[in-house]
């Protein structure tokens, strides 16, 4: 779908009705065009342009013009060519529609009729073009000849590049073509561009994006629905061509059977007329700006007839700045108005918008003073967003930059020829991430937004540095909303001077608002320009200045008229055309005559009010994806190691144990691997753990307890021991994984990880560090073994999945996902293949030995929590953040079934032999079938983040919630018991036996105050409490008498549980 097309088909059914409306507001009469009109001029301009140009490479025609009643048609005319428009702003400085022009190598330049001296005034001494040129109706097709030596060289390095695209265009196979067109864009189709646009870069340099169909169309046909256009709607174009809105606002007209109003640039900057023009004179439905454009207005006027209670504009869209607080929107609102409002929010190189998000009424109608900021919202149709940190890795809560693109919403930048599909661009723009919603921040490098425009202040201060008059300068972007200019000059001179010099090269959004002289400029003991300690002595103008002789155009007299509006504290209406046509002095007794018209009062400069400046300019750090390839290679088949492995929720791996179950007097069945839980180890008496006293050969290694950590008085049937701690560096979230070799048990091993990025292998006994290994971020996964037991395999914030040795933390392997890894890896002992999520929301399978990718599955939201596996029916469960739980083929990566919770699984899934269970936020407990139909569910009081841990009959299942509660419930859904704690419950349980007492089990579990619980599982009664020092998210894991866990005052503990007997 194209742009011409989506206007054709409204033009198929709204033939005779009204298109375009021109609008001079000079006491003429609009003029009209119905549609049927417009496809016809624009026919007559496209059949012109196929008989008068030759084109060789991209198909690109510039159009110089100011707003008319034939804009539209004159822009379908060459889109019907085909061709891509590029807009060329009459009113910009020649030197910047000159890099333009070359940028984009035009040969064929439509000028409007009445701008021609102009044109040949600002570009012959530049350009050379044919003194042979075509008229058309209104228009002269100018083809345009480069004979400069450098333009000559850029140009043939550019048709270098475009013929040895064709030739490999053309030596590919159509297979191989095919294959290409799925993967990229290509910008050398004849149907791919629609327009072509600039903007300035992260260098200051401006940047040519062209845009194709494919990118633009979604944000016409969201908007169309968004909006709810009809052919009863009158939009109205308030964006220049240059300014890529402009495209929404006309093709969003022109595809609805709706109406476009156009007026002259000079009316856009006369409130009183503009209002008049747009609700009095038409009625416009639909405003699309910049919140600049609103203000010019002012309050008062934006009250009684903008936002007023009978408005004829059903929405008003603002986008291209900063939003409008919350409380001046509310103020600007006439008591009953009913228009939508929208934030909108997007970057050139992304072709017009990417999010949207529509204020709701309930907050518009508040009578309460609201001053939070307003989210960036909803990604348009087709369009995705990512706030990245700066090691440039997804986050889902924090500050970052935003990236936008989006399978078809990529454009190209200057002169790349392809591009793959689904690129997302760096906006420079930061925002912080809270609850899923999304708030601009502002740029934190050295460019600002400046009335909807992209400015960088370092392009300003090159220019004016350049200067022959100046010494040396600075600029600055003052409180966000002004900005000033400092020079030392090397001779004395008038600022008009310098304002005129200034205006050949910069563009009007660019023209500082204030230049201010200063001797010298001053320096921080780094010899850096400090902007604070720049003169604060209030500027001196003559009270017969007039406005525009001083500097002023009509951009700045909007900020002038907003500062007075702020500081009389009520809206002067005729207020901007005093200032556009008066001196100083009569700008100053108008405001006094119109603030207070009844008393007599003279000024005085004494009570100017002083303001300090502030250096908003802050350094970015672009940060890079860590991927690394494999350096070494291993055969892992040449030693298999026999070994139980423990993790949180009594989960218990016991692999190539047979070989070694004769001599430990074990009877199992014949299977050297098994997926067992804790409570089965009651059935293999030899791997039972001992008297629930530590069986340390060394007694001293059992520490005292520290001072800072203490047993809460009350509960006498047992108590918690310090055995070791380990100091990680920082917060220990991850929960520990217990390895315990079949030969040697006492070389069991402790691996965890912690947010210092460290991941450490402690002896289980003993508490002495065995290896410790830094990793590329933070770690909150758990680790797992793999099946051999050589390797240990965790994820990471930086989005690796890291494959360790064992017994060395050598890496072996790292795996890159496209986000940040807390999932925890679940390995089948069938296959050795290890299953873990990412926050990407992709679900993988590794073969670590091969050290591949099996699969890769689009699981439709974040994977926060682990996979759990079940190998009776062979199914992966895993659980997104998107509340979908999702039964999973091991082998293949195909779906099974899928079920739709409907809220966020922060919980993960844990299987038995007839259910799967998992925890929502909303606070309920589901239990299904392998076969994924639900069979009940049980209600908390909160959110469950603590995933289920089964009791050995399965009959039993235990898990936390943010109520305080520890719940135990039948596997039919039925409350057994309830144990209020003192914090919410975000850890997973851990059932074990008390082996003084063969008959019973306990639970083991932690809230989040740093509290460690241990109950009778049958009756839920408290057997022992103890208070670690920090907040505790880590789930514990219970092996013989020890309980180990981390918490977030950077340490590992390992607790001995001691009963009554040997305290």
């Amino acid at each position: 779908m194209t742009l011409q097309e989506l206007v054709h088909q409204a033009a198929s059914l709204y033939s005779d009705k009204t298109a375009v409306c021109f609008d001079e507001c000079n006491n003429q009469p609009p003029v009209y065009y119905t549609y049927k009109t417009v496809v016809n001029t624009a026919s007559e301009l496209s059949h012109f342009l196929l008989l008068h140009c030759d084109f060789q490479g991209i198909r690109e025609i510039g159009l110089y013009c100011q707003p008319g009643i034939n804009l539209p048609s004159w822009i379908l005319g060459i889109l019907q060519v085909p061709a891509a428009y590029a807009p060329i702003d009459p009113d910009s400085p020649p030197a910047l529609s000159v890099h333009f022009i070359k940028k984009c190598d035009l040969k064929y330049v439509l000028v409007e009729k009445q701008q021609i001296n102009k044109f040949r005034s600002s570009f012959e001494t530049l350009l050379n073009y044919d003194t042979f040129t075509v008229e058309h109706s209104d228009l002269v097709l100018f083809r345009l000849h480069w004979e400069n030596d450098e333009v000559s060289l850029m140009l043939n390095d550019r048709k270098e590049k475009y013929e040895k695209g064709k030739m490999t265009k053309s030596m590919n196979s159509e297979n191989r073509m095919e294959e290409k067109s799925d993967e990229h864009m290509d910008v050398r189709l004849q149907h791919c561009l629609a327009y072509v646009l600039h903007t300035s870069g992260t260098t200051g340099t401006p940047k040519i994006v062209r845009v194709p169909h494919a990118c633009i169309v979604p944000n016409i046909q969201h908007f169309r629905v968004l909006f709810e256009i009809t052919h009863e709607d009158d939009l109205f174009l308030a964006s220049p061509l240059t300014f890529d809105p402009s495209v929404v606002e006309i093709f969003v007209a022109l595809s609805s059977g709706a109406s476009l109003l156009i007026v002259p640039t000079s009316v856009k900057v006369l409130p009183s007329k503009l209002a008049a023009v747009l609700f009095s004179h038409h009625r416009v439905t639909i405003l699309q700006a910049t919140p600049t454009l609103l203000r010019r207005f002012g309050s008062q006027l934006i009250k009684s007839t903008v936002l007023s209670a009978n408005t004829s504009l059903r929405v008003l869209a603002l986008g291209g700045e900063a939003f409008p607080s919350l409380t001046a929107l509310k103020s600007w609102r006439e008591v009953g108005n009913k228009t939508q409002i929208f934030n909108v929010y997007g970057i050139t190189e992304v072709s017009s918008w990417a999010t949207f998000y529509r204020i709701p009424e309930k907050i518009l109608n508040s009578t309460l003073k609201c001053e939070l900021p307003v989210q960036l919202g909803f990604p348009l149709l087709g369009t995705v967003i990512e706030v990245r940190d700066t090691n440039g890795f997804t986050i889902q809560e924090g500050i970052g930059q935003v990236f936008l693109g989006g399978r078809y919403r990529v454009c190209f930048l200057d002169d790349e020829v392809t591009v793959p599909l689904g690129t997302m661009r760096a906006t420079g723009d930061f925002v912080t991430v809270k609850d899923g919603e999304i708030f601009f921040l502002g740029r934190k490098d050295s460019q600002i937004k400046r009335h909807g425009k992209r400015l960088n202040v370092e392009l300003v201060q090159q220019i004016a540095e350049g200067l022959p008059e100046v010494e040396s300068c600075a600029v600055t972007w003052y409180n966000q909303e002004k900005l000033i200019l400092f020079m030392v000059s090397k001779k004395d001179l008038v600022k008009d001077c310098i304002f005129k010099e200034l205006q050949k090269y910069l563009p009007s959004h660019a023209i500082p608002d204030e230049l201010v002289l200063i001797d010298s400029l001053p320096l921080t003991s780094h010899g850096k320009i400090s902007v604070l300690n720049f003169s604060e002595d209030p500027l001196k103008v003559p009270n017969e200045s007039l406005f525009l002789n001083s500097g002023g155009d009509s951009l700045k007299s909007i900020r002038l008229l907003s500062e007075i509006e702020n500081l009389v504290g009520t809206s002067v209406p005729g207020l901007l055309e005093i200032i556009l046509s008066s001196s100083v002095l009569e700008i100053y007794n108008h405001i006094l005559q119109t603030v207070f018209p009844d008393e007599d009062l003279t000024f005085s400069k004494n009570y100017a009010t002083k303001r300090k400046l502030n250096d908003v300019n802050q350094e970015e750090n672009n940060g890079k994806s860590l991927r690394q390839e494999s350096v070494m290679s291993l055969n892992c088949d040449s030693e298999i190691n026999a070994f139980m492995a423990l993790s949180r929720g009594s989960q218990i791996l016991s692999l190539n144990t047979t070989r070694f179950l004769t001599t430990l007097e074990h009877c199992p069945s014949a299977c050297s691997s098994d997926l067992i839980s804790q409570t089965n180890i009651q059935n293999m008496k030899s791997l039972n753990p001992p008297a629930l006293i530590g069986t340390s050969k060394d007694p001293s290694c059992i520490a005292d307890v520290p001072e800072e950590e203490t047993p809460v008085m009350g509960a006498e049937k047992m108590e918690f021991r310090v055995r070791w701690r380990s100091d990680t560096g920082k917060c220990v979230d991850a929960s520990p994984l217990v390895v315990i070799p079949a030969v040697d048990k006492s070389s069991a091993t402790v691996y965890i990880g912690s947010h210092s990025h460290r991941m450490m292998a402690v002896d289980l006994y003993s508490g002495k560090v065995k290896w410790e290994q830094t990793l590329g971020d933070r770690i909150e996964s758990s680790a797992c073994v793999s099946n051999c037991g050589n390797f240990v395999v965790v994820g990471c914030y930086n989005g690796l999945v890291y494959v360790l040795k064992s017994n060395s933390g050598e890496q072996y392997w790292m795996f890159t996902t496209e986000d940040a890894v807390k999932s925890s890896a679940t390995m089948d002992p069938t296959t050795g293949l290890l299953y873990i999520g990412s926050h990407d929301q992709h679900a993988y399978a590794l073969d670590i030995y091969k050290k591949k990718c099996v699969w890769k599955l689009k699981c439709g939201g974040t994977v926060f929590s682990s996979p759990c596996l079940s190998l009776i029916p062979h199914h992966l469960y895993f659980a997104t953040l998107g509340g979908l739980l999702l039964a999973i083929n091991p082998a293949t990566g195909n779906r099974v079934w899928e079920y739709s919770c409907g809220k966020p699984l922060f919980s993960s899934p844990r299987c038995c032999l007839q259910y799967i269970c998992i925890g929502c936020v909303d606070g309920n407990l589901l239990c299904f079938t392998h076969f994924g139909e639900q069979v009940w569910k049980f209600s908390t009081n909160e959110p469950i983040f603590s995933s289920p841990c089964t009791s050995a009959s399965e009959q039993e299942i235990f898990f936390g919630s943010h109520d305080c509660f520890i719940y135990c419930c039948s596997m039919k859904g039925h409350l057994q018991w309830k144990f209020e704690t003192t914090s919410r419950v975000y850890s997973t349980p851990f059932a074990f036996h008390n082996h003084n007492r063969s008959n019973e089990m306990l639970l083991a579990a932690a809230s989040t105050d740093g509290k460690l619980w241990i109950l009778e599982s049958k009756s839920g009664q408290l057997q022992s409490v103890y208070q670690l020092p920090g907040e505790v998210f880590s789930s514990p894991v219970v092996w013989e008498s020890m309980l180990i866990i981390g918490c977030r005052n950077n340490y590992v503990y390992c607790l001995d549980l001691l009963s009554g007997k040997q305290k």
